[in-house]
């Protein structure tokens, strides 16, 4: 048990990483088969250690008891399948008390992290060399609201600075708004503590109309922020739900190449990037290779998908005897990195990305890898 150990405001609780980590990797983007989020623990509890770990087996749980953590937080789902009983006579049941009476919460980012921008697919392509890398297969977009607020006249930049934090994007461009002037009217009532005017008298006042276009997610969090910002007691604004969609999220991630190689050329790179001595593959090692589609673990479901967006290669794990032969017959080489070594970047990518969110709010907890795992399959 952890109880002894000392803690004060800067430590976060479980709570406040599930906060983060929905950021990071929003629960919405996870496929609907999917489990995460919290699997195992008390949201109240206070994670001075955290460990980050690809699967929460024996070796990462024995891992985070050893370094007296109490989050582990890993890619695949401790519990995926539904739980009927917990047996600690039985390999699960067992890993399941072992973290309980240790107090080791456990949050898995599955799908979502496969998903979110700076996941596991664009750690992947960032390994792998790839420059401008989107998604292969789109699954959602954002769902924009646009706000129009009447704001004062000279009022107006702070209204906007608070809106900016929730808003502004389009494209490649930052600080987006639209504002046009009129004239607005209000007579405050009985009770009412008006920014300007008298109680009973209609007033008038040179006012300025802020549009900006907000995530659907956002809304709540950017209303709070303009009402704090804004002078007026009872603000005036619109919401508008639009057709436009947003920025658009997806598995897998295709990108080009600096320079073009030979398949085999491409092979060595890999082999070398990845510390491995054998590798599999389909195709001839004499092809160019330019444009490269890349999946974490599983993605021979996106063969079909990565060559009609003109991809020469696909780069992924859990490579079946039929992919290869649908790679064969459509034109695509295939490179089998593994499930294990094609998710493995995550576990520094997340770390890494923690810490950053964690120093931006104020927290300090020691974030820890786990390097005890390795990959199950061995070769001869």
């Amino acid at each position: 048990m952890h109880s002894f150990l000392l803690v004060d405001s800067v430590t976060p609780r479980v709570s406040d990483i599930l906060g983060i980590i929905n950021k990071i990797a929003p629960a919405a983007l996870a496929e609907g088969w999917d489990n995460v989020g919290l699997q195992v623990g008390d949201p109240a509890a206070f994670a001075p250690r955290i460990m980050v770990a690809l699967d929460a087996g024996k070796d990462a749980i024995e891992a985070a008891v050893a370094a007296k953590c109490q989050l582990l937080l890993t890619h695949h789902p401790f519990l995926f399948n539904p739980v009927k009983k917990i047996n600690i006579s039985n390999p699960l049941g067992s890993l399941i008390a072992r973290a309980i009476k240790n107090d080791l919460a456990v949050i898995s980012l599955h799908t979502n992290l496969d998903i979110a921008d700076g996941g596991v697919n664009d750690l992947l392509a960032e390994s792998l060399g790839l420059a401008s890398s989107v998604p292969i297969r789109i699954t959602s977009s954002e769902e924009l609201i646009k706000l129009a607020v009447f704001v004062p006249k000279g009022h107006e930049e702070k209204v906007l600075e608070a809106l900016f934090r929730f808003s502004g994007f389009i494209g490649n461009y930052s600080d987006c708004s639209f504002q046009n002037s009129g004239t607005g009217t209000f007579k405050p009532l009985p009770g009412a503590k008006p920014f300007i005017g008298t109680e009973g008298k209609r007033e008038s006042a040179e006012e300025t109309r802020i549009e900006v276009l907000l995530r659907n997610e956002d809304i709540s969090a950017a209303v709070s922020a303009l009402l704090k910002a804004h002078p007026y007691e009872e603000p005036a604004f619109d919401l508008y739900p639009l057709l436009n969609e947003g920025k658009a999220s997806g598995l897998g991630r295709i990108g080009t190449l600096a320079q073009e190689l030979s398949l085999g050329s491409f092979i060595e790179v890999i082999k070398e990037k990845f510390d491995l001595q054998l590798l599999r593959f389909v195709g001839d090692t004499v092809r160019r290779v330019k444009k490269v589609a890349v999946c974490g673990g599983s993605g021979a479901s996106l063969l079909q998908d990565a060559k009609r967006q003109g991809a020469d290669l696909l780069v992924t794990g859990d490579i079946k005897y039929h992919d290869a032969r649908d790679a064969e017959m459509i034109g695509i080489s295939l490179i089998d990195l593994g499930h294990f070594k094609s998710e493995a970047p995550m576990i520094r990518g997340l770390a890494a990305r923690l810490r950053k969110e964690l120093d931006v709010k104020g927290y300090e907890a020691d974030i820890q890898v786990c390097e005890c795992e390795k990959d199950p399959f061995s070769f001869l």
